[in-house]
């Protein structure tokens, strides 16, 4: 097969490049109509050939760009664009909702505590509240840790899509940072399943010595995780209520922040 000149396209590229614009203005065209559209406003719309614009449907619906709505018969933005978009925005739409929820989970504990969104192979200080006591864990808008080595980072993981998850754990490298810290892979696998199962992560000095963490993920309508919310608690003060206690308070918190986005 002759093999295409620099700068053009083989047919196989051409098709793709279509199929991805057809793609991008079949979203573009709902969004700016803000309401369903059928099969058919959709095809004389955007002049897509019926047979081509039904397997395109289909594939954005179950990646979950697009919901099929039986009422009217149409399609409107699904999930995955609300979800693309927030993460775009890196937390920006969840902070003014988190923000004072974060004061009274201080209040309520008399902890630091800190809203965090994945960066990559981190999680990151988007917003925080410092504890009113002496000894304190001080936590500072933008600081970055290894999402296996912190209680915030933990909840991230635990929901992420398992694809995301794959890839993660594939170059994720595990740095001893101190005694305590997750050294391999399964370790981390292990305790990402209790998460997963109790939707409360927690470290004991794996991050920082002498300070203990609990963290509940803040998910989104599909289950995936838009942020954390975590509590950095000094050892000498952390047991089993204080433990108890967080969890509780944190529950309060993301049920609370949760409620605001969806309003």
């Amino acid at each position: 097969m002759r093999e295409a000149m620099d700068g053009e396209k083989t047919p196989t590229e051409q098709g793709v490049v279509k199929s991805a614009t057809r793609a991008l203005d079949l979203l573009e065209y709902i969004g700016r109509w803000g309401a369903e559209k059928t099969h058919s406003e959709i095809a004389e719309e955007l002049g897509i050939p019926k047979s081509s614009l039904t397997q395109l449907l289909k594939t954005l619906v179950n990646r979950g760009y697009l919901a099929y709505v039986p009422a009217t018969k149409g399609y409107e933005l699904g999930t995955a664009v609300a979800r693309l978009a927030r993460h775009a925005k890196g937390g920006s739409e969840v902070i003014p909702a988190a923000e004072s929820v974060l004061e009274w989970v201080t209040l309520q504990t008399q902890e630091s505590c800190a809203l965090n969104v994945m960066r990559g192979m981190s999680s990151q200080v988007v917003a925080c509240v410092t504890s009113p006591r002496r000894l304190l864990y001080h936590m500072r808008l933008g600081d970055t840790a290894p999402l296996y080595a912190t209680s915030g980072g933990k909840a991230l993981l635990a929901f992420l899509p398992d694809e995301m998850l794959k890839e993660y754990l594939a170059r994720v490298t595990f740095e001893p940072i101190t005694l305590a810290t997750i050294r391999t892979v399964k370790a981390l696998i292990d305790e990402l399943e209790v998460v997963r199962q109790s939707s409360v992560a927690y470290v004991v000095e794996e991050f920082t010595p002498g300070i203990a963490g609990v963290a509940r993920p803040l998910l989104d309508e599909s289950g995936f995780p838009l942020a954390s919310i975590n509590i950095a608690i000094p050892m000498p003060r952390f047991n089993d209520a204080v433990r108890d206690h967080c969890v509780e308070v944190l529950g309060e918190a993301v049920a609370t922040v949760s409620r605001r986005l969806a309003g």
